[in-house]
């Protein structure tokens, strides 16, 4: 949602009603991840995409279908090989795509999750897409973890036309439908936010652990990851852009004002004059570093990233730590790492020379050859190339 969020609060503000897609599943090679969601505007625009293309069309007439009839539906999308030119995923991937009403009446909570997303604060929204009563249909429950308990308790459901729904568009009780379901989904966002992660989870009807028959489906929406670039050269500046592209939050630092400016480095987030150790081990004690930071040591100075990996490479969860500089170079950082007393183990966590090999020369092509092995890392992937490989593209959707 995050990526259509501006569109769709365009016309949630203007009281239009909206149709909304959105993978709540997938299974082998589906294109989109959990979460990606297309809009169908109340003028017949389509913004977004649930599957780059594949079952676009469907969705789309589909969302028509739902706004008039205000019922949610949950639907698979997927081919068979005997089947591949059909209306589904000519990749051969599965997809789960739940599609709602949304408007002020459906969701009069959306400006408020919107402001949250936008700041950045941390915010996780849970939406009932499958279950034996159809009263529970799109109930909702937004889980803030600076609220006491986590749960906001102010939850909405769409009208569904069955006996013993809310026909005003909101849940009056407060929550998914019974305290026990509320419970279990509470601590289980809080899990995928502090993750970064979208998720389907599965439960009894009544939110029972062992059990199923309710699928609930979870958008964290957490701070976005972060890049921690060290060394304000001009292989920072693409490895900057590179990063803002893939959507971190870039932070560059370097000890020497006369280079960590704003101007050498425009797609930066931020830039930070400080030694590097100490601006990272203050980072760590106020708690913005996670493990899906990845931290890119660009200075190959040992007076700079000698102190600053002795700091990098203790951390208990982090998600990269590479170093940049020659054979030579790395071969007198292993031996100062070890002198200063790093353990094998947590040296074995540096990725140096940093990056795949590329055959790089720029500045921007070793960007893009760190981020490959960034991307590389967070999927599982070889790094070799997909055409002498056999088995499934996409690793780790189902």
């Amino acid at each position: 949602m995050r990526d259509v969020l501006s569109e769709l609060m365009a016309w949630w503000r203007a009281g239009e009603t909206v149709g909304v897609g959105t993978v709540v599943a997938t299974f082998q090679s589906a294109p989109r991840p959990a979460g990606a969601s297309m809009l169908v505007g109340p003028d017949g625009t389509a913004v977004g995409s649930v599957s780059g293309g594949c079952v676009e069309g469907a969705v789309y007439e589909l969302a028509q279908s739902v706004v008039e009839s205000g019922e949610p539906v949950l639907e698979r999308y997927g081919v068979s090989d005997d089947d591949a030119f059909a209306v589904g995923l000519t990749c051969g991937g599965i997809l789960d795509v739940y599609v709602e009403k949304v408007d002020r009446e459906t969701f009069p909570d959306l400006e408020e999750i919107a402001a949250d997303i936008e700041a950045g604060r941390p915010v996780a929204l849970a939406t009932v897409i499958e279950h034996p009563d159809p009263a529970w249909l799109g109930r909702r429950l937004v889980v803030r973890p600076d609220v006491p308990g986590g749960i906001v308790p102010d939850v909405s459901a769409p009208a569904t036309g069955v006996s013993g729904a809310q026909t005003s568009g909101t849940n009056p009780a407060g929550s998914l439908g019974s305290a026990r379901a509320d419970d279990a989904v509470h601590d289980d966002a809080l899990g995928l936010l502090a993750a970064g992660h979208n998720a389907t989870l599965t439960y009894g009807p009544d939110g029972e652990r062992r059990g199923e028959g309710m699928r609930v489906f979870v958008w964290a929406f957490a701070p976005k990851p972060r890049m921690l670039v060290f060394g304000a050269i001009d292989f920072a500046a693409a490895v900057a852009r590179v990063g803002s592209f893939l959507g971190y939050h870039v932070t560059v630092c370097d000890a020497r004002p006369v280079f960590a400016t704003n101007t050498r480095f425009p797609e930066a987030d931020e830039v930070v004059v400080d030694w590097p150790h100490r601006y990272l081990g203050a980072e760590v004690e106020a708690g913005r570093v996670d493990a899906r930071t990845v931290i890119a040591v660009l200075t190959h100075d040992p007076k700079f990233d000698v102190p600053l990996l002795e700091v990098a490479l203790r951390l208990p969860e982090v998600a990269y730590v590479g170093a940049m500089g020659s054979r030579r170079t790395h071969e007198d950082r292993l031996e100062r790492l070890r002198e200063a007393g790093l353990e094998e183990k947590e040296i074995a966590r540096l990725s140096s020379p940093i990056g795949l090999d590329l055959g790089a020369r720029t500045p921007e092509e070793t960007a893009i050859s760190i981020a490959a092995e960034i991307v590389a890392g967070r999927w599982g992937g070889s790094g070799e190339r997909l055409a002498s490989l056999d088995g499934r593209i996409h690793r780790g959707l189902g």
